[in-house]
């Protein structure tokens, strides 16, 4: 069957996305918002991960639902931007009904960004209320915006020899009006590799003999290495309109972590916080591993979409630069 390919998370029924980022201070936050609700499940495989609410998602736990997923930049400081985003929903009368209010369930993940612009600024309330004000269904910018604001990759070697990365999104279309979303805030400590072809797109870069130093070969060739711990993680969801457990929808983001083992080299390191959500907003069941395949899919997706999409800054190197080199050495 041909997968008929969408443009964002937002193709999915009841999922709205707002991004807001601070350009000087190369940081920003992405509102993932399910405002009818959706079962989430979580899976964490990097060692060094920033996170707040995900003990609510385990299966054997109480809570059922969720209102919303905030990405953002900011290491454990942006955390604070999924306080806003509750507060926009309080407003607007959505969350766990507890009898005296109700109580927005919004699971966060963060990366590690402060050491790309200004790292005194991060994401706070502030900036997490203004992206939920701001979540809408439709197109939205890709690359260094949101949560992607400060992303960046290749950072084995050191950072003089990192990439810019950023935002990405994508969707696709299953059987039976079956829409499955995925995006992603790519900040991997290794190359992100096209899976198709499995050529680096973006990753530790050596400016002076203009090739890539691919961080599969060196991190085995070198037992001690320049990264920086806890300064990496890619963190993404994926929405489906399927219905889904609790324990199904944590399933579905184990198997979507492949997309990071076939689009990041290497992943799941001791230096990496890697971080896949899975909202379910539907009311029809699918196979899980079905699901898990497109949910796979899709991700790779975004991943691809967030380096292709992302920008130079600070005379870092980005996909689109070294495109744009090539083309005037071939010119």
């Amino acid at each position: 069957m041909n997968l008929l390919k969408y443009h964002n998370i937002t193709d999915v029924p009841g999922i709205k996305v707002g991004n807001v980022e601070d350009i000087d201070a190369l940081t920003g936050c992405t509102s993932i918002i399910a405002e009818y609700g959706a079962s989430c499940g979580v899976d964490v495989r990097g060692s060094a991960p920033g996170t707040r609410e995900t003990d609510a998602l385990d299966p054997i736990n109480a809570i059922q639902e969720v209102h919303a997923i905030c990405l953002a930049g900011g290491s454990a400081y942006g955390l604070e931007a999924a306080s806003g985003v509750m507060q926009y929903l309080e407003e607007e009368n959505i969350g766990f009904n507890v009898g005296v209010a109700k109580v927005p369930i919004v699971p966060s993940a963060v990366i590690f960004d402060l050491n790309i612009g200004d790292s005194n600024v991060r994401p706070n309330l502030q900036m997490g209320y203004e992206s939920a004000k701001k979540a809408r269904v439709g197109d939205f910018p890709l690359g260094n915006v949101g949560a992607g604001c400060g992303a960046t990759v290749g950072k084995l070697a050191g950072p003089e020899k990192a990439m810019k990365s950023g935002l990405g999104s994508s969707s696709l279309a299953g059987a039976s009006d079956l829409i499955v979303g995925a995006i992603v805030s790519v900040n991997a400590v290794g190359d992100i590799k096209n899976p198709d072809t499995n050529t680096i797109l973006a990753g530790a870069w050596d400016p002076d003999a203009s090739i890539f130093i691919n961080c599969n070969d060196y991190i085995k060739q070198n037992q001690t290495h320049q990264a920086q711990p806890g300064a990496n993680t890619t963190i993404g969801v994926v929405a489906m309109n399927a219905k889904l457990t609790k324990a199904e929808a944590k399933k579905i983001a184990s198997l979507t972590q492949n997309a990071l083992a076939r689009t990041i080299f290497p992943v799941h390191t001791m230096f990496d916080g890697d971080t896949i959500f899975v909202l379910g907003t539907g009311t029809k069941k699918y196979p899980v591993d079905y699901l898990g395949a497109l949910a796979a899919e899709s991700m790779e997706q975004a991943i691809v979409k967030a380096v292709k999409a992302a920008e130079s800054i600070n005379h870092m190197e980005s996909y689109t630069s070294l495109q744009e080199r090539k083309t005037e050495i071939s010119g």
